[in-house]
């Protein structure tokens, strides 16, 4: 069963969940088609996966954030609906992943890093340019009136 998880995770996914479907439903199945050690992996991974996914989209909502903060004359439509979409996915993200709103200030700590190297590329300014940690706190990061409190 392993072979297949290698060779076609597709196909091994499809195969699995047909299993656990029927052993749910009471039906007698053969245990050891059952590949409980890459089913428990992948449920692992489906974990990570969010968490990366909520990193990334604070990433680029912080870049923006510091692009607004530091580039006041590129400041137009583009970057706040930008804002806005960011913010919007991170909030769906944690709706659908309330576990993840303890970690939020490490969360938001190693986005920052990342946002920084975005920032950099995107504004063309030398490093140094930015606070070297993050100026803001996942409330602050969230908040609808960033228009006003950061002109």
């Amino acid at each position: 069963m392993s072979d297949l998880y290698e060779e076609d995770i597709t196909l091994w996914s499809e195969r699995q969940a047909a299993l656990l479907r029927r052993r749910a439903a009471g039906e007698l199945v053969n245990e050891a088609e059952v590949d409980w050690t890459n089913i428990a992996e992948e449920i692992e991974s489906m974990g990570r996966s969010e968490r990366d996914q909520l990193t990334s989209r604070l990433a680029v909502l912080l870049a923006h954030l510091l692009k607004w903060r530091h580039q006041p004359g590129y400041r137009g439509n583009s970057l706040r609906l930008t804002i806005l979409e960011q913010r919007r996915r991170v909030e769906k993200l944690l709706g659908r992943n309330p576990s993840l709103r303890p970690r939020l200030d490490d969360l938001l700590a190693e986005a920052y890093a990342d946002a920084l190297l975005i920032a950099e590329r995107e504004t063309g300014l030398p490093e140094g340019a930015f606070p070297e940690t993050c100026p803001w706190s996942f409330e602050d990061a969230m908040r609808g009136d960033f228009l006003a409190w950061e002109t």
